[in-house]
């Protein structure tokens, strides 16, 4: 059973959100937050296996949050929750670690199967997310020319870690152990110069890796 925080400081939004992911047989909301303080509390006293993490909320908001359930010890995934209104706010998230992003109007169905993508260790980005993200990061030509001195093999990996595939899936697409997945995932995100997946991940759609 996979546990869920959920944090927003529209109570309406985590009864909605709540309503979905709890029809879920695999899925178990423990707790509600509604600033960035009480989530971070909640986390602590829950331990969710994943945080729904809105972004923007007053006092303490998702980013200060999500920096601080960061530093914890063994931290949950955490998904960023976003209309996108301002898309600083969902790069700096990337920056500083979030598991994704989704869009608080992603369907019903596509909610419940991405907390649990999310839940596997996996990257969580709705393609409109990805392409906003995209947009507002930087351009094709650009992306490419960065992913230009990798090798064939560093590349494939790129494209796998822009699909959200764990280490363990590139290593069965590529014919790899996971130990050599984790090596091509580590040279890649150095020569990159990307402090996690997520950001490679999104690089590779720059790029237009499929």
């Amino acid at each position: 059973m996979t546990s869920v925080l959920l944090v927003d400081d529209e109570r309406m939004v985590c009864a909605y959100l709540r309503t979905i992911l709890s029809a879920a047989p695999d899925l178990t909301v423990v707790g509600e937050a509604y600033d960035g303080a009480e989530a971070v509390e909640a986390v602590l006293r829950l331990r969710p296996d994943v945080v729904l993490l809105d972004l923007r909320m007053p006092e303490v908001d998702g980013l200060a949050a999500l920096d601080r359930i960061a530093r914890l010890d063994a931290p949950p995934k955490v998904v960023a929750l976003t209309t996108f209104d301002v898309d600083a706010y969902v790069l700096r998230a990337m920056k500083a670690g979030a598991a994704g992003f989704l869009l608080k109007s992603t369907s019903p169905e596509d909610l419940v199967d991405l907390v649990r993508v999310a839940a596997g260790g996996h990257t969580v980005l709705s393609p409109e997310a990805t392409r906003r993200l995209v947009a507002a990061s930087s351009d094709g030509d650009s992306a490419r020319a960065r992913i230009s001195g990798l090798t064939r093999r560093e590349t494939e990996v790129l494209a796998c870690l822009g699909g959200g595939l764990s280490n363990a899936e590139i290593g069965a697409r590529l014919h790899l152990t996971e130990a050599t997945v984790k090596g091509y995932v580590s040279n890649v995100l150095t020569k990159l110069d990307c402090d996690n997946r997520t950001r490679a991940g999104l690089l590779a759609h720059e790029a237009g890796l499929r």
